[in-house]
């Protein structure tokens, strides 16, 4: 069902940007809020939607909240022109092309990353793919923040070279 406390959590983690979003777009502060509301309302009701599909839940919101500040405008402006938009905040998406040329960075990256040290792939993992501070995987690993940098350092250098390869 709604776990009400992970909803919380993503609003927590989202909210600032997406706020951006609908206020770029609505340039008003209150229909900017209004469309955010609207946007978690369709993300509450519609979660079991999201599907991975190579892009991150990061998109997908992104996604819904450009249409539904453009909706908002549409209704509130109908004379708008709304051309402008396309450029400024293009509708994310995949064509084919860059589903396969992704897949297969995906699989090679991977690759990489099993070429690594355990916990420098995991710490890599943590900061670029689970969005972790520097401090927390610092403690997590029970180590000084500056080592922990210098291990993520190293590890994008490594995985860069191996990439290029």
């Amino acid at each position: 069902m709604h776990d009400r406390a992970a909803f919380s959590e993503l609003y927590d983690a989202t909210s600032a940007k997406l706020f951006g979003v609908c206020l770029r777009i609505l340039k008003e502060r209150s229909l900017a809020e209004d469309a955010m509301q609207d946007t978690f309302v369709k993300v509450w009701k519609n979660a079991d939607r999201y599907q991975v599909n190579g892009l991150s839940p990061m998109t997908w919101l992104i996604t819904i909240a450009r249409n539904t500040a453009i909706d908002r405008l549409r209704r509130t402006k109908p004379d708008a022109d709304l051309s402008d938009y396309a450029e400024v905040l293009p509708a994310p998406g995949v064509t084919p092309e860059g589903a396969a040329i992704a897949a297969s960075d995906a699989k090679r990256l991977n690759g990489c990353l099993g070429e690594l040290e355990e916990q420098r792939a995991e710490a890599v993992k943590a900061v670029y793919l689970n969005g972790w501070s520097y401090a927390e995987l610092a403690s997590s690993f029970d180590m000084p923040v500056n080592t922990v940098r210098t291990w993520l350092r190293r590890g994008l250098i490594s995985l860069r070279e191996c990439m290029s390869r």
